[in-house]
């Protein structure tokens, strides 16, 4: 996306600073000298703030700004270092997310990166295979893309007939029928998709594929300091298959829970996806 939040909540945070500190320094201690230089007579005229304490009133300015700084730090390092809610808008990750999904992702799971700047400072973690990861999209890296970790740095990922092999091992699938399911999954039940159980590595999750779709064959060795990512609706889905590897520096965070859906065809809250964990 365009609208880069983390660098506005990083300037609110350094504004609002500046004013603070710069009051604290030079403008209050100022204020104080005014203040008890002067003798205050009698009530205090309409529309005037009485001085408290031998100072003169705290200008508008510094007041918003000593109040916004402690609010607008703790978000920003609340959604730097912690948790980042983000809205699924397409069907590319069905049936996993659908399409009006709002999620909860984990930003310390790949390392404590600084804002704006998105430079590792502590090493936490590295993605496994079956992970749902939230990712600069290495095209446009102002867009945020969702998709599952398949192949890992040295992996072989070959996608043939539409099944995954790692490293010449197939990933396993098992059929669960045709897919139901309304709302904003309602193209992909009119389009025939049928459901699968695949498990990657120690992850098991569901997978949509459409049986009168070509499927995309494809082999890769995943280089160093990059992975291989692919979109559980998998006839559904641009991803590696189609613009490549996603760089270890353009990773965001772990997805890890669905904390809100709104179903814009249905125009309602579909309650039963609150609070679903993400496989």
């Amino acid at each position: 996306m365009d609208f880069d939040f983390s660098a506005v909540l990083v300037i609110a945070v350094v504004v609002c600073g500046v004013i603070w500190l710069a009051d604290v320094l030079f403008w209050k201690p100022q204020r104080i000298k005014e203040a008890s230089a002067v003798k205050i007579i009698g009530r205090a005229g309409e529309g005037e703030r009485k001085p408290v304490n031998n100072e003169v009133p705290e200008p508008v300015l510094v007041e918003y700004a000593r109040s916004f700084f402690p609010v607008i730090l703790a978000v920003l390092v609340l959604r730097s270092f912690l948790v980042e809610p983000f809205r699924i808008p397409s069907g590319s990750m069905m049936p996993t997310l659908l399409a009006g999904d709002f999620i909860l992702v984990n930003k310390y799971a790949y390392g404590i990166r600084l804002p704006v700047a998105n430079v590792k400072v502590v090493d936490v973690g590295e993605p496994q295979r079956g992970d749902v990861v939230v990712f600069r999209y290495p095209v446009d890296p102002s867009i945020d893309f969702i998709k599952r970790v398949v192949g890992l740095p040295g992996d072989t990922v070959e996608y043939r007939h539409k099944q995954i092999f790692i490293n010449g091992e197939p990933a396993e699938q098992t059929p669960l029928g045709v897919y139901i399911g309304s709302g904003t999954a309602t193209d992909m039940v009119r389009a025939g998709a049928q459901r699968y159980r695949e498990t990657l590595g120690d992850v098991s999750h569901d997978i949509l594929m459409v049986p009168r779709h070509l499927s995309e064959d494809k082999m890769v060795v995943v280089p160093e300091g990059h992975y291989f990512v692919m979109g559980d609706n998998r006839d559904n889905s641009a991803d590696s298959r189609v613009w490549g590897f996603v760089p270890e520096e353009n990773l965001v965070g772990r997805a890890f829970m669905i904390w809100m859906n709104w179903d814009s065809v249905d125009n309602r809250v579909s309650w039963e996806r609150i609070g679903n964990l993400i496989e």
